[in-house]
C-alpha cells in the first residue's frame, strides 16, 4: 500500500506565482537559469540555482551556493513571496501540451515506501548527484521541488480530480519557455481529502517516472532525521517527501536521442556494412524520417536518413531489457561497432530529448558538432512498469518525460 498525506504547503500568493515560478533545476546549466531570472528577484531560480548569484564560474557545489540557497529560501518567505498555507492540503497540477491534458496529485509521500521499495524505480542513481540534492534538502529544511511520480489508473481518484477540474484554478499560466499551460488547485474538503488517502492506501505500488535522485535524497534525508531525533515518533513531516502523482496512462513519453561525435575510425559505408549484421538499412533520402514502430530506428549521416529495423534473432522478446529499443541500440551500434561503452561518462555521445524534434539532430550533426545521429522510438509506460515490477534498471538516458513539472507551484517544508 502507498502511504501518502496532505501537507502545508508553502506557496507563491496568486498575483506573483509567474514571476517565482521555474524551470526544474536539472533541466538547464547555470547560465541559462542566470539569463532566465535576468533582474527578476522574485524567480526561484535564486533558490535552485543559487549559484547565479555569484560570478559566472563558480560551482553549484560550492559551500556558499548551497548556504545562499538557504538565505534566499528564508528570504521569500520573510518577503512574502512564499506563503505557507494554515491547513494541510491536498493540491491539483494539470499541464497542458499540444492540446493534451494530464492531472497529477500533489501529495507527500512516505520516505519508508521508497526505502522498502513500494515506491519503485527504473533508473540507477548516480551517489554523487544524491549528495549534492541530500545537501539542497538539508540547508533548506525542505523539498523545494517535487518528484514525478505515475500510478495505476483509479476511478474513484479520477472523479476527484474531475470535479475540481470544473471549478476555477488558483493558478493558472502559460509558462515562458515550454509554451505549455499550467493549473493548480487547492483540495481544502476533508472528505475528498479522505477518499485521497484512502485510495492511495489501496494503490500496492507507485512508479518514478522522473526525478530519480530527488526521491533518493528525501528518503536518505529523512532516514537521517529519524536517527538523530532521539523522540522520534514516525509522524513528523520530515518522514514525507512532495510528489506529483498522475496517472500512467495520461503521461507522454518522447524520444530520447542520440548524437556521436565520430565513427569510431570507420568510413560511412563501412559503418553502413557493420550495421547490416543486425539490421535491415534502407537509404530514405534527405526528408527527415522518424522512426514509427518498436525495433525502428533512424540513422542521420552524410545529409541522408536511413530507416533501421533490428533483425530477429538479434533481441530477445522474453526479456524486458533486451527487447527495449534502447538497449538494442546500446548493444548493437553504440557498444559493438562505436566502441561507445559508457554512456553516462564517455564524452563520444550526447543526448537530445525529443521535444526538440529530429531537426536538432540534423542540425548538430550538419554544422559538424556531431558525425551522425540516432533516433530512437519512444518507450511506453508499460515498459517502465513492468521493468520496474521485475526489479530490473533500464539502459542510461532512456526516457523523457513531457511537460516537465513547474517549480515553486508548492514546497514542502519539513518541519
Amino acid at each position: 500500500m502507498a502511504i501518502v498525506k496532505p501537507f502545508k504547503g508553502l506557496r507563491p500568493p496568486r498575483e506573483l506565482v509567474e514571476r517565482v515560478e521555474s524551470r526544474p533545476y536539472d533541466v538547464l546549466n547555470s547560465e541559462e537559469a542566470r539569463q532566465e531570472a535576468g533582474d527578476n528577484e522574485m524567480s526561484l531560480y535564486h533558490i535552485i540555482k543559487p549559484e547565479i548569484d555569484f560570478e559566472p564560474g563558480t560551482s553549484e557545489y560550492d559551500p556558499k551556493v548551497y548556504q545562499r540557497a538557504a538565505e534566499n529560501f528564508q528570504k521569500f518567505q520573510d518577503k512574502g513571496w512564499l506563503v505557507q498555507d494554515k491547513d494541510e492540503h491536498y493540491y491539483i497540477y494539470a499541464q497542458t501540451m499540444n492540446g493534451k491534458t494530464q492531472y497529477g496529485l500533489v501529495v507527500a509521500a512516505h520516505t519508508d515506501d521508497y526505502m522498502q521499495g513500494r515506491i519503485k524505480k527504473h533508473e540507477l542513481t548516480r551517489r554523487d548527484k544524491e549528495e549534492d540534492r541530500m545537501k539542497h534538502v538539508r540547508v533548506n529544511d525542505a523539498n523545494i521541488e517535487p518528484v514525478f511520480f505515475a500510478y495505476p489508473d483509479n476511478d474513484i481518484l479520477d472523479r476527484v480530480i474531475s470535479k475540481y477540474a470544473e471549478t476555477k484554478p488558483e493558478y493558472d499560466f502559460i509558462a515562458p519557455i515550454d509554451g505549455f499551460r499550467h493549473q493548480f488547485w487547492v483540495i481544502s474538503d476533508t472528505d475528498d481529502i479522505e477518499v485521497i488517502t484512502r485510495e492511495f492506501s489501496n494503490i500496492p505500488y507507485l512508479y518514478i517516472a522522473d526525478g530519480h535522485h530527488r526521491s533518493a535524497a528525501a528518503a536518505l534525508v529523512g532516514a537521517e532525521k529519524q536517527r538523530e531525533n532521539p523522540n522520534h515518533r514516525g509522524d513528523e513531516e520530515y518522514n514525507y517527501f512532495m510528489a506529483v502523482c498522475f496517472q500512467a496512462s495520461q503521461l507522454t513519453i518522447l524520444d530520447y536521442n542520440r548524437v556521436v561525435t565520430d565513427l569510431n575510425g570507420l568510413t560511412s559505408q563501412q559503418f553502413i556494412e557493420k550495421l547490416k549484421q543486425n539490421f535491415t538499412v534502407e537509404d530514405m533520402g534527405t526528408d527527415i524520417f522518424k522512426p514509427g514502430q518498436l525495433h525502428e530506428f533512424s540513422l542521420y549521416l552524410d545529409g541522408h536518413w536511413f530507416r533501421l529495423r533490428a533483425i530477429k534473432g538479434s533481441y530477445d522478446d522474453q526479456d524486458p531489457i533486451g527487447v527495449l529499443d534502447v538497449d538494442i541500440s546500446s548493444r548493437l551500434i553504440l557498444d559493438q561497432i562505436l566502441g561507445i561503452k559508457d554512456l553516462r561518462g564517455s564524452k563520444r555521445i550526447d543526448f537530445v530529448g525529443g521535444l526538440r524534434g529530429l531537426g536538432e539532430l540534423k542540425r548538430r550533426v550538419d554544422n559538424g558538432e556531431m558525425r551522425a545521429a540516432l533516433a530512437l522510438y519512444p518507450v511506453s509506460m508499460k515498459q517502465i512498469i513492468d521493468i520496474a515490477d521485475s526489479g530490473n534498471i533500464m539502459p542510461p538516458k532512456a526516457t523523457w518525460f513531457e511537460p516537465k513539472l513547474r517549480s515553486g507551484l508548492v514546497i514542502h517544508k519539513l518541519s
